[in-house]
């Protein structure tokens, strides 16, 4: 995964899939350690079905001061070897998760620190790995 620089600090968020329920976030946001959890609390891979073990997918983003996004969201990486059908479920899958964190609660101070500044989040589903080592 290739950091992104925001004021001076690599940055790179890596999520790994869960079978939690996506919940847009409750309070503020006010560090880049509390984006990444929010933008993960909104995460929801696709069905099993349609999903394949061990997949990447890296978005990159930015958001205005108010924690709207700021331009268009963009795919830099998916993992090689998934099928078409494979990567529009998970492109589908990431734009729902923008969807439900649309305007995120940011404090004034991560507003001013990360407005206008690319930020990546690396995405990995790795349900159908962790079915596999819990199996007897």
């Amino acid at each position: 995964m290739k950091p992104v620089e925001l004021a001076g600090t690599a940055l790179a968020i890596a999520a790994c899939a869960t079978s939690a329920v996506a919940q847009a976030p409750q309070g503020q946001v006010n560090t880049l350690n509390e984006l990444g959890a929010a933008l993960r609390a909104c995460w929801v891979p696709p069905p099993l079905d349609r999903s394949r073990t061990g997949m990447q997918i890296t978005v990159q983003m930015s958001f205005r001061r108010n924690g709207e996004l700021f331009g268009k969201p963009k795919i830099t990486f998916e993992s090689s070897g998934a099928s078409d059908d494979e990567r529009l479920a998970y492109r589908v899958a990431v734009a729902d998760m923008l969807k439900r964190c649309a305007a995120l609660p940011f404090t004034e101070a991560l507003g001013n620190a990360v407005a206008g500044r690319p930020f990546t989040m690396r995405l990995v589903d790795d349900r159908k790995l962790k079915q596999a080592e819990n199996a007897p």
